[in-house]
């Protein structure tokens, strides 16, 4: 077997493969030997049929297999043995290979395009500007924050009359039908005229509606009638609606419950204690944002520094072959702009990595990991999860390697950001949180 390659330019070559049949034939003859072991062919013992027979209904099969094993031994030996530094993964030429009949030819030629992965050489210094966004929580906005909150601990009171955002449980009935105990919200209700018969009603106030005009959304009707999506059109769309509740969205009281459910049990005691608290979290939401805007503006940054050039036309290929036709050939082209950008950040990171000697260690795993378990936690309104509890779902979620992959990514990722961000020029600006929004929108 001979494996040579050629430049086609700086990033791309060609792996060329030749292989003899004085290279297969031991292997396929083996492979043929297998096969015999374990045929069961009608009027033979198990593996006692004619060798012959085997390589008559096998020795295409038995080619194939061998030919793929030298294919792939010549490619991952060659790839070592030069030190050749690739991305994606070798593809089959499209323009220089030549047809194989593989019941007549014994001698083969195989040839594969390979991507060489660009060299990166960046200087991270002073000379560098990026600007950092800087928020401040103001009495006004502190205000908001606080009200927010209130609402989102907030529950649902009884009402006694319909008025434009409130929820009502209810019976719909069709002649002898009836859909007890439905849940209506009147913001899901789009049309005003349709909204105006629900408001100013009472409990046991019954009227008459169109549900396909009042429910346009095809998934809110479905589950306000308690049916399958797939049977609405066969579903006649004049109700009675019976009222039996009217709910209406109140604010939750601010008292030491609510303090405790926020802040844990008497770390705030006063108002004062609370809008303080409000305070330091906002500002502690006002950095995470700054921070995220920073991530981005220093990304862009250093990979336009870098200047690196990355082998388009073969990503593009190897994108599409790779997703085995997840993605059209248009898809790709139209998002590639994206992946391209994030790829030369990964060589970016990959390169100050090395160069930095910086390392991802089991215990930053597991302070990122705390970190991805609380906010999941925080998700579902617990803010004050026991230590035990979010080490054990921390742990739980390295063990997972999907989860965990994105974790040492996001490592990877803050340790190099912490870097740019000691090493460059920094340009503060004082911004307000609206404006910071829209940029990282």
């Amino acid at each position: 077997m001979k494996v040579t390659q050629k430049n086609v330019d700086e990033l791309t070559l060609t792996i060329s493969i030749n292989i003899d049949k004085s290279d297969y034939s031991e292997k396929s003859r083996k492979i043929l030997s297998d096969y015999r072991k374990k045929a069961e062919i009608k009027g033979f013992r198990k593996g006692m049929a004619p060798m012959s027979l085997i390589e008559k209904m096998h020795g295409r099969s038995a080619v194939l297999d061998a030919v793929n094993e030298l294919i792939s031994s010549g490619l991952n030996d060659h790839i070592k043995n030069n030190n050749l530094n690739i991305i994606g993964e070798p593809l089959p030429n499209e323009t220089e290979q030549k047809e194989i009949n593989w019941d007549t030819d014994e001698s083969f030629e195989f040839l594969f395009d390979v991507a060489l992965a660009p060299k990166v050489d960046i200087t991270i210094d002073n000379s560098i500007e990026i600007p950092y966004y800087e928020v401040k929580a103001d009495k006004k906005s502190i205000e908001e924050y606080k009200s927010n909150l209130l609402k989102q601990y907030g529950t649902l009171k009884p009402a006694d009359m319909v008025e434009e955002e409130d929820f009502i449980i209810a019976d719909l009935i069709q002649g002898d039908t009836r859909v007890e105990g439905t849940y209506i919200s009147l913001k899901n209700i789009e049309d005003e005229s349709a909204k105006n018969l629900f408001i100013g009603r009472k409990a046991e106030d019954s009227f008459e509606i169109d549900v396909n005009k009042t429910f346009k959304n095809e998934t809110d009707r479905a589950a306000l009638l308690k049916v399958k999506k797939e049977e609405l059109a066969t579903i006649t769309p004049e109700y009675t609606v019976v009222i039996k509740e009217v709910k209406r969205f109140a604010e939750a009281d601010e008292n030491q419950e609510l303090y405790d459910r926020l802040f844990g049990k008497d770390n705030v005691k006063t108002g004062e204690e609370f809008l303080a608290k409000v305070s330091e979290r906002m500002e502690s939401e006002y950095k995470l944002e700054s921070d995220y805007r920073f991530m981005i503006d220093a990304r862009n940054s250093v990979v336009e520094r870098a200047g690196i050039v990355i082998p388009e036309e073969f990503l593009k290929r190897w994108l599409f072959t790779a997703n085995e036709g997840k993605f059209s050939k248009e898809e790709i082209e139209r998002d590639f702009p994206l992946f391209a950008q994030d790829f030369k950040w990964q060589l970016v990171r990959e390169f100050i990595m090395k160069q930095q000697k910086m390392q991802v260690t089991k215990e930053i795993m597991m302070d990122h990991a705390r970190k991805v378990a609380s906010y999941q936690f925080s998700m579902y309104g617990l803010s004050n999860v026991p230590q035990e509890q979010l080490d054990k779902y921390a742990e739980s979620l390295l063990a997972n390697e999907k989860e965990g992959r994105r974790i040492f990514e996001k490592a990877e990722d803050d340790m190099v950001i912490e870097f740019i961000k000691n090493s460059v020029s920094l340009k503060n600006k004082k911004i307000s949180f609206e404006e910071l929004q829209k940029l990282t929108a």
